[in-house]
């Protein structure tokens, strides 16, 4: 799963911002607080897919949701229905364990994926602008908490 990731990474044109390891995700996963969950895809007996996501939650709906943080599946496993049987069983997660929603973000650029995600019945939240804290900035901010 690392290298999937790496792999994405290197599809999103980020390849130097991705430092996952195999102990990092290992323990994320399988540490004594797990707050990280995957899926994989297999091939013909190889890992070729995986979906890494976790729980959010919604003030409003008052209940849990699924954010996934990572689908990718190998280039030569595209089109065989490994994405969508990935997203599927993310769908199922939310719906056994009453959750309300599945939700992700994407590229704007990454025009096969968001089509991708338009043929499963997905619709954009263009309204809401994604931010994020990190690096300088982020230890900057932590350093004036109180």
């Amino acid at each position: 799963m690392v290298g999937l990731v790496h792999d994405l990474a290197e599809y999103e044109k980020a390849p130097q911002e991705c430092t996952l390891t195999e102990a990092q995700l290992s323990t994320a996963l399988f540490g004594p607080a797990p707050a990280l969950f995957a899926h994989v895809a297999e091939h013909e007996g190889q890992v070729v897919g995986c979906a890494i996501w976790f729980l959010n939650y919604s003030t409003w709906d008052g209940v849990h949701g699924i954010y996934l943080e990572d689908l990718y599946v190998r280039p030569e496993a595209r089109g065989t229905g490994l994405g969508r049987a990935l997203v599927a069983a993310l769908a199922a997660e939310a719906v056994t364990h009453g959750y309300s929603r599945v939700s992700w973000s994407v590229l704007t650029w990454n025009t096969p994926s968001i089509e991708f995600y338009r043929s499963l019945g997905a619709t954009a939240q263009d309204e809401w602008i994604g931010y994020r804290l990190a690096g300088r900035e982020l230890s900057a901010l932590a350093a004036r908490a109180r």
